[in-house]
């Protein structure tokens, strides 16, 4: 199979670490892919060493948090965009085109592309403008929706036939075995993800310090960077630094080794504020075996059998309540709480269930 693949972003946030693990599975078919991303990210590269091309494509304005342009410029893009979608579609005889990211839906509406196209929803697009514009390219391109939890694809039901929408779990490789728990003196309290405010690195500060009046003993890490060059994720990283000063919280920075970092933590926070759609997080936390506290909010509760796997909360005061009591009750609960999560990564999460599901629907769905 000829598939190009378009995504709006290079560096690695979740849905591009989707897609750079789906890579390798895609060169072991033997299909020829084509890679079209704007930047030279690490995804990139990843797709550089599996030795698929790589073409460079101006995804305007891709830079997350960036506003749009006025409705003349961006006509104007628009249009050179699908004439670069359909010149790529063209060069790779392609039989399918897999779009990772909203922002390409408008161009290729206009592309007039000869090929099936299929969208993978990872994201909760919020009624507007934005949704509308998105919603009529799924429409006109009569694409095929594959999307991550179904918080995300109620929003597309308006736009798209049932039968062409699809729920398929993100998944993930884990180690091999579930990693034994910390017993430090000092509980290590982790966060994870790229910094940004839909994040919750605030709340993850307002809680840790909550949980450091009672537990003075804890530690608190945030792992994660700024991505995609937003400025307004690096003027909030500095506020959440500063909101930080006086109590216990190390900012270790982005890390390429996210299970490394959770043999770290004996507890992960996940503060997610929003409509944060399927935290890639919760489910590494899952296989390693790391107890979790969430937000109930976005998808996370199709994630999570609350007080199984996890534990729910709705506030940044019953987060804090919710962690000192899992703290507090002994290892046997949080080892309970573990065991559970590990079950239910094997049953439902893997890498492996995740590639299979979702590489049959784009067979299908090139055949059509």
């Amino acid at each position: 199979m000829n598939i190009l693949l378009l995504d709006q972003f290079s560096d690695l946030g979740g849905a591009q670490q989707v897609l750079a693990e789906l890579l390798p599975e895609i060169r072991r078919r033997g299909w020829r892919a084509l890679l079209a991303v704007p930047g030279n990210g690490k995804l990139v590269d990843i797709a550089h060493k599996l030795g698929i091309d790589v073409e460079d494509i101006d995804c305007w304005p891709y830079k997350s948090g960036q506003k749009l342009p006025d409705i003349a410029r961006l006509l104007r893009h628009t249009v050179r965009l699908s004439r670069r979608i359909r010149e790529l579609a063209e060069k790779v005889s392609a039989e399918l085109v897999y779009i990772n990211g909203p922002r390409f839906l408008p161009a290729a509406a206009l592309a007039n592309l000869q090929c099936p196209v299929l969208f993978h929803a990872h994201s909760w697009i919020p009624p507007g403008r934005e949704r509308v514009v998105t919603g009529l390219g799924l429409w006109r391109t009569r694409a095929r929706v594959v999307a991550t939890c179904r918080f995300v694809a109620d929003s597309w039901e308006g736009y798209v036939r049932r039968e062409r929408l699809s729920i398929i779990w993100n998944g993930l490789a884990g180690p091999p075995q579930m990693p034994e728990s910390p017993q430090g003196s000092q509980p290590r309290i982790g966060c994870i993800g790229r910094i940004s405010p839909e994040k919750g690195q605030r709340e993850f500060v307002e809680v840790a310090a909550r949980i450091h009046r009672t537990l003075p003993e804890c530690r608190f890490l945030v792992f994660g960077d700024v991505l995609f060059g937003s400025l307004g994720a690096a003027q909030y990283a500095a506020e959440v630094r500063a909101s930080a000063a006086g109590l216990p919280v190390d900012f270790r920075g982005w890390v390429s080794d996210v299970y490394g970092a959770l043999a770290e933590l004996d507890l992960l926070l996940v503060p997610s504020v929003g409509a944060d759609a399927t935290p890639r997080v919760i489910l590494e936390a899952y296989a390693a075996g790391v107890p979790v506290v969430a937000f109930r909010c976005g998808g996370i509760p199709e994630l999570v059998q609350d007080g199984v796997t996890a534990v729910l909360t709705g506030s940044v005061e019953e987060m804090a309540r919710e962690a000192i009591a899992l703290l507090t009750a002994g290892r046997e609960r949080r080892i309970s709480i573990a065991r559970a999560a590990r079950s239910l990564w094997e049953q439902k999460f893997t890498q492996a269930a995740f590639q299979t599901q979702l590489l049959a629907v784009i067979e299908e769905w090139a055949r059509r």
